[in-house]
């Protein structure tokens, strides 16, 4: 088992690897990257992302040839793929986050900024909410529908075609909290800040959720 988690300047790469550190097996490498061709040898690719949605893409489109081997590994190939917070905006077609700016555009839909229909939530939306399984997926092996994760975030998925979605949280109206589609699945959530619940997600993940 070879991870690699793609640092575009704009993610919260210790914890995401502290997290991973603690589920994979002993002999698996992980590496921290910003070569494109370092995805050529590796089993899974994570994609963090922290920040505005035009910063992430950003410092991605910064790095010499990596959407393109993203492109070639992930969205044409076969290699498993974890997009995080704002690592799963970037997979949209478009982020409205001061001004509008293209993403990688391998989901349908638009990001933008969330309007709870209750003027008592506030934005950010930040804390623990409860998750709502739409879709069955291995990713949830282990975890129940209505357990909670830990949210950190303003602008959410818009648009995304229902088959798409493997799990939504309220607040204030449903948000888009996870997508998926065969090896490429994204959370707006922070699995690496979301214990048991999503310590268990990213095992599913490493072992071919």
């Amino acid at each position: 088992m070879r991870v690699a988690i793609i640092d575009c300047g704009a993610g919260n790469l210790h914890s995401v690897r502290k997290a991973f550190h603690r589920v994979m097996p002993v002999d698996a490498q992980l590496d921290i990257v910003t070569d494109a061709d370092a995805l050529n040898n590796v089993t899974h690719i994570v994609l963090p992302g922290v920040g505005a949605f035009a910063d992430c893409m950003r410092g991605l489109n910064a790095l010499p040839g990596m959407r393109d081997a993203l492109q070639q590994h992930v969205r044409y190939g076969t290699t498993p793929f974890l997009g995080i917070c704002v690592g799963m905006q970037m997979l949209f077609e478009r982020g409205h986050e001061h001004g509008t700016h293209e993403g990688l555009g391998w989901f349908q839909g638009d990001v933008r900024k969330i309007t709870p229909t209750d003027a008592a939530l506030r934005v950010p939306h930040m804390g623990w909410n409860r998750l709502q399984q739409r879709q069955q997926s291995p990713i949830f092996n282990g975890i129940s529908d209505g357990d909670f994760t830990y949210f950190v975030h303003s602008y959410a998925a818009t648009g995304v075609k229902p088959e798409e979605v493997l799990a939504t949280t309220e607040y204030g109206g449903d948000i888009v909290a996870m997508v998926g589609r065969g090896h490429i699945v994204a959370s707006q959530f922070h699995p690496e800040k979301s214990q048991t619940t999503g310590l268990t997600m990213i095992r599913n993940f490493l072992e071919g959720a």
